[in-house]
C-alpha cells in the first residue's frame, strides 16, 4: 500500500469515527424534553378538553407563540449585544454591565409572558381539570418531583 493510499483510509477512518462519535453522543446525550412540551402532553391529551375548550386554548397558544417568536429574537440580540460589549471592553465593564442588565430583563419578560400564558390556559379549564394541570406544572418547574 503506498502512501496515498494509507493517507485516504486515514481520513476515511477517522471520518468514520467522527460520525460515529457524533451519533453516539447525539444518542446518548440527548436533552430532556422540555416542560413546555411536557404540559402541552397533558393539556391536549390528559385532559379531556371539550371543543370550546380546545378552540380557547388554541387561540391562547397562538398568541404566545406569536409573542415568544419576538422575544427570541429579542434575546438574540441582547446575546450580540453582550458579545460585542465583552468584545469591546474585555472586561466587567459598564457596557457589558449594562448588556447583562438588558439580557437580564428580556430573559425576565420571556418567564412572565410564559406564566401568563400558562395561567390564560388554566383559565379555561373545569377545576377538575386544573387540578391535574397544576400537578403537571409543579412536575415541570420541579425536577425532584418528577
Amino acid at each position: 500500500m503506498n502512501w496515498t493510499s494509507r493517507l485516504i483510509l486515514i481520513a476515511l477512518v477517522a471520518f468514520t469515527a467522527a460520525l460515529g462519535g457524533t451519533y453516539a453522543g447525539r444518542t446518548l446525550f440527548a436533552p430532556q424534553p422540555q416542560s413546555e412540551t411536557e404540559l402541552h402532553a397533558v393539556l391536549h391529551s390528559e385532559l379531556d378538553l371539550d371543543p370550546a375548550q380546545a378552540a380557547r386554548i388554541a387561540a391562547i397558544e397562538q398568541r404566545y407563540a406569536a409573542r415568544r417568536k419576538v422575544l427570541e429574537l429579542d434575546m438574540q440580540a441582547a446575546n450580540a449585544h453582550l458579545a460585542q460589549a465583552m468584545e469591546a471592553e474585555h472586561g466587567y465593564g459598564a457596557e457589558v454591565t449594562a448588556a447583562i442588565d438588558h439580557t437580564h430583563k428580556v430573559m425576565g419578560d420571556m418567564q412572565k409572558e410564559t406564566l401568563e400564558h400558562l395561567f390564560a390556559m388554566r383559565a379555561e379549564l373545569r377545576p377538575d381539570q386544573a387540578v391535574r394541570f397544576d400537578r403537571a406544572v409543579t412536575r415541570a418547574l420541579s425536577p425532584e418531583q418528577r
